[in-house]
């Protein structure tokens, strides 16, 4: 009974538990109900998740910094990226440089730009950052129609879709990611600002922390995460698409939700949000597997983050009292 309890508050301390549970379980799941589905499936998966885990982390520094705070324009940055990947390319050996340049560029111009609706005009994060997808999405569509050949640089090409091994080289980038990410949370005077942004946003400013520079930092890296997704995601797919982020809008939240990121912000999970990808991929592979509707997917999707998030509203709210 002692040893069942101390598991129970290990899992309520180490809430990346739950997602890493949910993982192993619908692998099981699904190993056992379709014959198809083996470790080099899971490979597959891998690579889906690795995708969505470069924007979920930059989604979950935002998230972290509480008050409600959301980037929705991270579809937007993900798709504008791609075409602009497309465009600027080149298939020489410094072909990747140019598109490299002004994706990290823009990216970074979006980023601010949120923190300066946020910060300074004090416009709610979710529509400031709704509003610049917007704006986004207006000039992906000027993009669009200088789409010619794409011309994928050598380099690019193995970064999305190469392997060292039997390993995606994807997943070892998106694992290098979280692990800088981590740091930055867990080891750098910049999570403990983070956290302690999250938690009171006045008890933080009267300690001295930098509040506006630390929430600009968090914008910023979460357009930058998607912008560097964008242009994998070009290299892995071969060209872009007009819908080619939307996927990331919910699916960014997802992660971070079902891997234990409190959405009132203050405490932020990488590993969590690590196995919150993976789990989530699952999910929707599940479900392709099962022949749903991609519409079906969405609501099943959504209806598991409304439960994810009723669950930790009642812990936050039973902690309180």
């Amino acid at each position: 009974m002692l040893v069942a309890e101390r598991l129970w508050t290990a899992m309520q301390q180490q809430r990346w538990i739950w997602a890493a549970l949910g993982v192993l379980m619908l692998w099981i799941a699904l190993t056992a109900l379709t014959a198809r589905f083996s470790l080099h499936s899971l490979s597959g998966v891998a690579v889906s998740a690795s995708f969505l885990l470069m924007p979920a982390l930059g989604q979950m520094l935002v998230i972290t910094t509480g008050r409600g705070n959301i980037d929705l324009s991270i579809p937007s940055v993900v798709t504008f990226s791609a075409y602009v990947t497309v465009v600027t390319a080149g298939s020489g050996p410094h072909g990747l440089w140019l598109p490299l340049g002004l994706v990290a560029l823009a990216s970074v111009g979006v980023g601010l730009f949120n923190a300066f609706l946020l910060l300074v005009l004090r416009i709610p994060a979710m529509i400031a950052t709704l509003a610049t997808g917007y704006v986004l999405a207006t000039a992906t569509l000027l993009v669009n129609a200088r789409v010619g050949i794409f011309q994928r640089p050598p380099l690019l090409t193995y970064l999305a879709t190469g392997r060292v091994g039997d390993l995606p080289v994807m997943l070892l980038i998106a694992f290098l990611v979280a692990i800088l990410v981590g740091w930055l949370v867990s080891r750098a005077a910049y999570g403990k600002h983070l956290s302690a942004i999250g938690q009171n946003i006045v008890a933080a400013r009267y300690a001295g922390v930098p509040v506006a520079r630390s929430i600009a930092i968090a914008f910023t890296t979460s357009s930058l995460l998607a912008g560097f997704t964008g242009m994998l995601l070009a290299g892995y797919a071969g060209g872009a698409f007009l819908e080619m982020g939307t996927p990331y809008l919910l699916q960014s939240v997802g992660a971070v939700v079902l891997g234990g990121t409190l959405i009132a912000g203050g405490s932020a999970s990488v590993l969590g949000t690590f196995f919150g990808a993976f789990l989530l991929v699952l999910v929707v592979t599940t479900m392709q597997i099962a022949g749903m509707p991609a519409g079906t997917q969405d609501i099943l999707q959504g209806l598991i983050i409304i439960c994810v998030l009723s669950v930790a509203g009642g812990r936050i709210r039973h902690r309180a009292t």
